[in-house]
């Protein structure tokens, strides 16, 4: 098992999550220009999984060009609602506008992980969890809203599963840790296999 690996990702939960599962590892953002790729991925007419999964595949490709024989993890995770992408707001109008999209309704969350060596992908995970959100007022939204600070509404999309977030659903089907953007435990029993 190698000793770290790098997360080419500046995610504060992704971090944690390894931290949590005693998987060492170094921050080394890919600083990837994810809007780019995607609207070229949505035009392509790339389905959500592939869009998710082809966006941890860049991080993790250009991390570890630079980081030769070492492993690097990327990932990505994308908001499927009914075949519709939803990125993650950039204000709180925009947050609004996606929490009234999503109200009452079932959406997919998707979650993929990339491994790459030296530039290239050599393990990739992808898993998706269904979450149906509650039939809320505009007053209980703007609540809502009202109690998420900045860092966490522009870094989680619209909902932080573990905390506040969790009080908008009325069902969450699948795994918590993919829908805090990283399935752990595939990520493990990977790491664990390499000698």
């Amino acid at each position: 098992m190698p000793n770290k690996i790098i997360l080419a990702s500046k995610s504060k939960v992704r971090k944690e999550i390894l931290d949590r599962n005693n998987i060492e590892s170094i921050v080394e953002p890919s600083n990837v220009d994810e809007d780019i790729v995607k609207e070229s991925l949505i035009k392509e007419k790339a389905s959500p999984e592939l869009i998710s999964k082809n966006l941890a595949e860049l991080k993790a490709n250009k991390v570890s060009m630079k980081k030769i024989d070492n492993i690097v993890l990327g990932a990505d995770s994308v908001i499927d609602l009914e075949g519709e992408i939803i990125s993650k707001p950039e204000s709180r109008e925009e947050a609004m506008k996606i929490l009234k999209k999503l109200n009452g309704k079932s959406h997919f969350l998707i979650s993929s992980v990339c491994i790459s060596k030296n530039g290239s992908m050599i393990w990739n995970y992808t898993d998706k969890a269904k979450l149906t959100m509650k039939n809320l007022s505009d007053d209980e939204l703007k609540d809502y809203l009202s109690k998420i600070t900045d860092d966490v509404l522009y870094a989680y999309n619209v909902y932080q599963i573990e905390s506040e977030g969790r009080n908008l659903f009325i069902s969450i089907e699948g795994n918590e840790d993919t829908i805090m953007g990283l399935p752990v435990q595939k990520i493990k029993e990977y790491i664990g296999s390499l000698k």
